[in-house]
């Protein structure tokens, strides 16, 4: 199993990034996916989860009304959409299928002015 994450980057708040991440190892449709995020020094937090079909998804509430999950089966791959980005933001972002790691590298989001 193996995720790959990418489009994190440098952004000022207020800004909008969209992540992608890329599963190999196994095919997502059907499957919980979440989106996390860790702080250096502090625990990885969930910030959004979607449902198998894509149907449901949940957010944390520092995410709701600025982060959109979504899924696209056909190309195996999870996004997360941010918007309204703050400084508090900033993080390394994961995805992961609930339970089935280890994790990937993560891509690196950071808000600054």
């Amino acid at each position: 199993v193996k995720y790959v994450e990418s489009g994190g980057g440098l952004v000022q708040p207020g800004g909008s990034l969209r992540l992608s991440c890329v599963v190999s190892g196994f095919t997502v449709s059907g499957y919980v996916m979440n989106w996390h995020r860790q702080v250096p020094g502090k625990e990885r937090e969930l910030v959004a989860q979607i449902s198998g079909r894509g149907t449901t998804t949940e957010y944390a509430d520092f995410a709701k009304g600025r982060f959109t999950i979504s899924r696209d089966n056909a190309k195996n791959t999870v996004y997360l959409q941010m918007n309204d980005l703050r400084f508090e933001d900033t993080a390394v972002y994961y995805c992961m299928r609930p339970g089935f790691g280890p994790w990937g590298q993560g891509t690196q989001v950071t808000v600054s002015s």
